[in-house]
C-alpha cells in the first residue's frame, strides 16, 4: 500500500493533478493517491488511516497534516473519540485478557500518537471532552503493564504542564495589557519635558533588537498550529455540522502576536512624534533605523517590518523638516528589501536565506528565522480561499492540506528556537508597556511639532484641537 511521506522529508508538492488512482486495499476505501501520496480521500478513510494497528504506524506528516486539517471538518473533541473507538473496538483493546500479547504490541503505537497529538496540538485539551476521551483509552492502555501506566502518567504530567504554563501565559499578557493602560494615562497627565523616551532606556540599537527578538520569539511559541485553521475555518456547503469553532475563542495566541506588531509600529510612530525638538526626533529616527537593521541581521523580519511600518505612518512620514536632518541611506535599503512589489519578492529571498542559515546553523542565534507574520497569515489566507476544503465527489481534497501543513509546519520549527540573548528586564518592560499614542493623538503631535501645510492639514488639526477641548 502507498504510504505518506517521512516528517523529516519534504511535504508533497501542492500541484494538483488529476490523474489518481484508488487504493487496492479494501480497508481503505475511499483514499486516493498520487506518486504515493494520499491526495484525497473520505473523512473516515482518513482518519481510519491516523490510527495505529500491530502491523502500521502512520508517518509523523500525516499525522501533523490530519490532525491540523480535520478541525475544518470536525471538532478536535469528535476525532478523539473517533480515534478511541477504533483503537478499542477494531484493535480489541475492550478485552485486554482476551490478548496480551496484541496489547503489548499496539499500546507502544497508540501512546506514541497520543504523545504526538498532546506535543503539538496541546491547546485541544483544554476541553474537558477530549480530557475524558485521552482517560478513558489511555486507562485502558495501562491495565494491561506497569510500564505503560509509568507512560501514560509521563504523557498526562506533560500535558498538564503545558497547559498550565499557556494560562500563566495569560495571565502574565493580561497584566501587560493593564499596565499600559495605566501608563497611558499618566502620560497624559505629565509634561513633555519629564516624559522618558527609549534613548533614555537603551541607546544601544543591537540591544534593542535583541529584546525585541525576545518578545517576538516568546509570542511565536505560544501560538498553537491549529490557529492558522480556526482563524479561517467557515462553513462549507458539504459539511452538514454547524462550524466546529463557534463556541469559543479561536486563535487568541495568533491574535495577539498581531496585536503586538501593531503595537510596535505605534511604539515607534509615538517615540518619534512626542519628541520635541526637531534634532531629537531625527536622532529617534535614525535609532530605529539602526534597530531595524539589526533585526534585519538577525533574522527578525517580523519586528524589521514593524518598525518601517512605524515610520511609514502618516504623522511620521509627513515631518519633513525632520526628515530632512535623517541620513536615509539605510532606510532606502531597509525599504527596498521589504518592498511590497511581486508579491514581497525581495523579503521573500531574504527569508529563503534565513531559512537556509537557520539549516545549517552551529549556534543559536542563526536559527533565528522570525518571518513577517502578517504576511504568512495573507498566504495562508489565499490558499485557503484559492483551495476548496472538498472536491465535488465529496471527499477532502487532501493536497490543499498538505499545502496548509507544509507551510505551518515551517514556523512550528522556527519558534522553537530558544533566544540566545540576555534579557534585559528593563527594555523589555519599556517596549511592552510604554505607552502609546492613538492615531489621532499621533496626528496632533505630528502637527504640534511640524505644522499643517495646506488647507486639509490644517482643517484635520482644528478637527483634533477641537475634539481634544470637548474631552476636557
Amino acid at each position: 500500500m502507498p504510504q505518506t511521506p517521512p516528517f523529516t522529508g519534504v511535504f508533497p508538492n501542492n500541484a494538483y493533478n488529476k490523474n489518481l488512482y484508488q487504493t487496492k486495499e479494501e480497508n481503505y476505501g475511499g483514499l486516493y493517491y498520487h506518486d504515493n501520496t494520499i491526495v484525497s480521500g473520505s473523512l473516515e478513510a482518513l482518519i481510519q488511516h491516523l490510527v495505529p494497528t500491530v502491523d502500521y504506524y502512520p508517518d509523523r506528516t500525516y499525522i501533523f497534516t490530519l490532525l491540523l486539517s480535520s478541525r475544518v471538518f470536525i471538532h478536535p473533541y469528535e476525532l478523539m473519540s473517533k480515534v478511541c473507538h477504533l483503537c478499542v473496538e477494531h484493535q480489541r483493546l475492550s478485552d485486554p485478557q482476551a490478548d496480551k500479547m496484541r496489547l503489548r504490541k499496539i499500546a507502544p503505537k497508540v501512546l506514541q500518537l497520543i504523545t504526538e497529538w498532546t506535543d503539538t496540538f496541546p491547546y485541544d485539551f483544554r476541553d474537558e471532552r477530549m480530557m475524558r476521551s485521552l482517560k478513558e483509552l489511555t486507562q485502558r492502555l495501562a491495565s494491561g503493564d506497569e510500564l505503560y501506566r509509568k507512560a501514560v502518567q509521563q504523557v498526562t504530567q506533560g500535558l498538564i504542564r503545558k497547559l498550565t504554563t499557556l494560562s500563566q501565559y495569560e495571565e502574565a499578557l493580561a497584566k501587560i495589557s493593564a499596565t499600559a493602560t495605566d501608563r497611558l494615562a499618566v502620560l497624559k497627565a505629565k509634561p513633555q519635558s519629564v516624559q522618558r523616551d527609549i534613548l533614555s532606556i537603551c541607546s544601544d540599537p543591537f540591544t534593542v533588537a535583541q529584546q525585541l527578538t525576545h518578545i517576538e520569539l516568546e509570542r511565536l511559541s505560544y501560538i498553537g498550529p491549529e490557529e492558522f485553521v480556526q482563524a479561517f475555518a467557515q462553513k462549507s456547503p458539504l459539511d452538514n455540522d454547524k462550524n466546529c469553532f463557534s463556541d469559543h475563542k479561536k486563535a487568541s495566541n495568533l491574535e495577539a502576536y498581531v496585536a503586538w506588531f501593531n503595537r510596535l509600529s505605534y511604539l515607534v510612530a509615538t517615540e518619534i512624534c512626542m519628541a520635541v525638538k526637531k534634532k531629537h526626533r531625527a536622532r529617534v529616527i535614525e535609532f530605529f533605523i539602526d534597530v531595524a537593521r539589526e533585526c534585519f541581521n538577525i533574522g527578525n523580519f517580523n519586528s524589521l517590518m514593524a518598525i518601517i511600518s512605524g515610520m511609514n505612518m502618516s504623522p511620521v512620514s509627513r515631518l519633513k523638516k525632520t526628515w530632512g536632518k535623517v541620513k536615509t541611506a539605510k532606510f532606502d535599503i531597509l525599504e527596498h528589501q521589504m518592498d511590497p512589489s511581486s508579491n514581497f519578492y525581495n523579503y521573500r529571498t531574504a527569508l529563503r536565506g534565513a531559512t537556509q542559515r537557520s539549516i545549517t546553523a552551529h549556534s543559536s542565534r542563526e536559527k533565528i528565522v522570525i518571518p513577517f507574520f502578517s504576511l504568512m497569515i495573507k498566504d495562508i489566507y489565499f490558499l485557503n480561499e484559492g483551495c476548496s476544503n472538498r472536491l465535488p465527489n465529496g471527499h477532502v481534497n487532501f493536497e490543499k492540506f498538505w499545502e496548509l501543513a507544509r507551510q505551518v509546519s515551517e514556523l512550528m520549527t522556527w519558534k522553537k528556537v530558544e533566544c540566545p540573548f540576555e534579557k534585559d528586564r528593563k527594555i523589555l518592560q519599556y517596549l511592552l508597556t510604554a505607552p502609546v499614542f492613538s492615531e489621532d493623538a499621533l496626528c496632533l503631535a505630528s502637527y504640534e511639532s511640524e505644522g499643517p501645510e495646506n488647507n486639509m492639514e490644517k482643517d484635520r488639526w482644528k478637527s483634533l484641537r477641537s475634539s481634544l477641548l470637548n474631552r476636557v
